[in-house]
């Protein structure tokens, strides 16, 4: 126990990270006075080289922003593209996009469940020295990501930055052949899943809850993916299309990342839990009923327990999988055209982290004259950090290397870009 009233908790370095980004916490006479989930990396400029590039170039150019959802950029680049054009993809080929997109939300979600987050709750410093005692369980996970990629690359061309998406659908379709494999590992893959959720109901989680208002897409009657419309629990329902009317991005000085912020509400937060506050009505019988068996009520505030509606998700991801597998037959062309023109189109889709916004103004020409992409981790950093100045607040009787720890799975709990660094913090201690 400490009994000081002056420290100051400064993590400069996260590694392993889609960013690069420290914490810094600062209490005076007893008090937290400043806290900062600072994200230092260079500006990476996407948004700059997408100007001038053809209006078919954005899917594959954003692809690259990141390595674990690069589905997601490409699902919202394509929305968006096609939305300046005018186009709307037949059935076929929106159930295909869908299917792709449960293959990411599988990897993902598995990747931070068993790999980043699991090792907190269990006492590891990582999922290798948990391996050590419980290899049954890592490879358990492994596994499962296992069916995750391979149906992103089966339906994308690739596992990690797939080929095969294009603005107006696929180069080319997968043959039901192709697929029929695929759908004998989800089956294996859904036994998985739902065992992952009885294993992480499980765990003990602390007593913390927040208020934040939360976003997602909602799309009534289905859980929302790769479409919707935006809702928040505050009751705010808006078009895609209107989505700059109310996330309004602000520069911070400690953060080359923008905060976003709702006109006139304040932070917010995107990502599972929001997803399954609003909209667990949607899920499937199955992935609702373990979601029930595993204690989670119709909302989910205590973020501790977002490793529990990940698990959830990825139970409904595999299921739906395999219905559209089932349901599947080749769309007669893999892509519809897209002609350009001048216009402005916006998009927005799931990512597994939350709702990521993209925006394109194109020329008659159908080149890009400007790209806006509002990922989720920055829509997110201004609520994880209240979260923190809260949490802390209530710990500060820890000691520093206790609290720090803490603060690493406090911020993991959001699964930011930034998160798998947590578990390589390299901590300062200030004693005021």
């Amino acid at each position: 126990m400490t009994h000081r009233n002056d420290r100051l908790i400064d993590v400069r370095g996260l590694a392993r990270v889609e960013g690069e980004g420290a914490m810094h916490v600062r209490v005076r006479d007893g008090a937290v006075t400043d806290v900062r989930l600072e994200i230092y990396e260079p500006p990476r400029f996407f948004e700059a080289f997408l100007r001038g590039r053809r209006h078919t170039e954005p899917p594959d150019i954003t692809a690259r922003i990141c390595g674990i959802c690069p589905v997601a950029y490409q699902m919202s680049a394509c929305a968006a593209i096609e939305d300046a054009c005018g186009v709307t993809l037949p059935a076929g080929l929106a159930d295909l996009r869908r299917l792709l997109y449960c293959g990411e939300w599988i990897e993902s979600h598995v990747l931070h469940i068993y790999l980043l987050h699991a090792p907190d709750f269990l006492g590891y410093p990582s999922a290798l020295h948990l391996a050590r005692d419980r290899r049954d369980l890592v490879e358990r996970g492994l596994a499962l990501k296992k069916a995750g990629n391979d149906l992103v690359e089966v339906v994308g061309g690739r596992a990690v930055h797939p080929v095969n998406v294009r603005v107006g659908g696929f180069y080319r379709v997968p043959r039901p052949g192709d697929l029929a494999p695929l759908r004998e590992r989800l089956r294996v893959a859904l036994d998985q899943a739902l065992d992952t959720v009885r294993w992480v109901a499980g765990f003990d989680f602390p007593d913390f809850h927040h208020d934040h208002e939360m976003l997602a897409l909602v799309e009534p009657g289905r859980y929302a993916i790769e479409r919707g419309v935006v809702a928040t629990t505050g009751g705010l329902s808006f078009d895609v299309s209107r989505f700059e009317d109310h996330v309004v991005e602000e520069q911070v000085p400690h953060s080359t990342a923008l905060h976003a912020r709702l006109a006139g509400r304040g932070h917010y937060l995107t990502g599972p839990a929001a997803r399954y506050t609003l909209s667990s009505r949607w899920l499937s019988p199955l992935a609702r009923e373990a979601a029930a068996a595993a204690g989670l009520e119709d909302q989910c505030r205590n973020p501790y327990r977002s490793i529990v509606v990940r698990a959830v998700e990825t139970v409904y991801a595999v299921e739906e999988a395999i219905r559209l597998i089932d349901s599947y037959e080749p769309p007669p062309i893999p892509a519809v055209t897209v002609p350009a023109r001048a216009g402005v189109g916006r998009g927005a889709t799931e990512a597994p982290r939350g709702t990521l916004f993209h925006r394109y103004e194109l020329d008659a020409d159908g080149l890009v004259t400007s790209a806006r992409i509002v990922p989720p981790t920055s829509q997110n950093q201004a609520a994880v950090e209240d979260d923190l100045a809260r949490f802390v607040a209530g710990r500060l009787d820890l000691t520093d290397e206790h609290l720090t720890a803490e603060c690493e799975q406090a911020i993991r709990n959001y699964d930011p870009c930034i998160s798998c660094a947590t578990h390589f913090l390299d901590l300062h201690v200030d004693r005021g």
